[in-house]
């Protein structure tokens, strides 16, 4: 079923929320794989705003049907499975171009809601020796961690390489099932200086303060809270954009408000701009 989708590397750091009754959530991280296909191996890991306990049912129970898939790539459209080591899964699903499919296997560990290890064995590679998949949910303060180990693809490149990219697929289908986020919103955000020459004469103090708002806008941007950003070479005076994704105003005010150009209370400051949509 991790058939090969296109890749999207990459991570989103989670913005830790305090709910009633003092549990964390978050927001999801994005899925990460990696092929080392001189071993046969791929590990996948993503970060999930939901309890182990919930996760594991996703993937344990036939909630999976649900979310496993979608309306341009298969669905997903029957599962079974004997939870004890030694039953017997299998899931039945039809791609996109009408044709039907299956994988299944043997449960080889099953120690919920913490790891669950599988043989893998689809219907359209039925000649290969079967693989094997490990799932290890780690409980952390925000939710779980999820770790995926598919191991035992031997010499197959091609099909190790098109499970990696379909085991970030998958995951993210999870994500989306057990914790869903709300639609990011965009803004551009311009960075206006309190001088028309700024950029070409800052002083010492001035310029520590752009390092260190640099610095502060390159970690957004690795969490994915930045979509892009840079210095404008404006014959009027240059200045600084980014657009950000943020889920509301609260958030690009605290955003804005926590950067060291703010803070420093140099005569720098924001305008900000909502954008009706965002291709990227």
């Amino acid at each position: 079923m991790a058939r090969g989708l296109p890749r999207v590397l990459g991570s989103q750091s989670r913005v830790a929320e305090a709910l009633p009754g003092g549990y964390m959530t978050a927001k999801n991280s994005r899925a990460r794989s990696i092929a080392d296909v001189a071993q046969g191996t791929i590990l996948a890991r993503i970060e999930i705003a939901a309890p182990p306990e919930r996760v594991f049912r996703a993937l344990t129970t036939d909630e999976l049907t649900k979310w496993w898939g979608s309306a341009e790539m298969y669905r997903t459209t029957a599962f079974t499975i004997d939870l004890r080591a030694g039953g017997a899964w299998r899931t039945d699903g039809v791609g996109a171009d009408g044709k039907p499919f299956h994988v299944g296997g043997k449960v080889l560990e099953f120690d919920p809601p913490r790891r669950l290890v599988q043989t893998w064995e689809p219907s359209w590679d039925a000649d290969a020796p079967p693989t094997t998949v490990s799932y290890l949910l780690d409980s952390i303060e925000t939710g779980t961690r999820l770790t995926v180990r598919h191991a035992g693809f031997g010499a197959r490149v091609t099909s190790c390489e098109s499970h990696a990219t379909g085991w970030e697929r998958v995951l993210g289908w999870l994500t989306n099932h057990v914790a869903p986020q709300p639609e990011p919103r965009f803004f551009l955000c311009r960075l206006l200086p309190s001088r028309a020459t700024f950029m070409q004469d800052m002083t010492a103090d001035e310029r520590a303060v752009m390092q260190a708002h640099g610095k502060y806008w390159r970690g957004k941007l690795a969490e994915g809270h930045v979509i892009a950003f840079g210095p404008v070479a404006d014959p009027a005076g240059g200045w600084g954009v980014g657009i950000v994704a943020v889920r509301d105003e609260a958030e690009l005010r605290t955003f804005q408000s926590e950067d060291p150009a703010i803070k420093s209370n140099i005569g720098l400051r924001y305008e900000a701009l909502p954008m009706l949509t965002a291709v990227y």
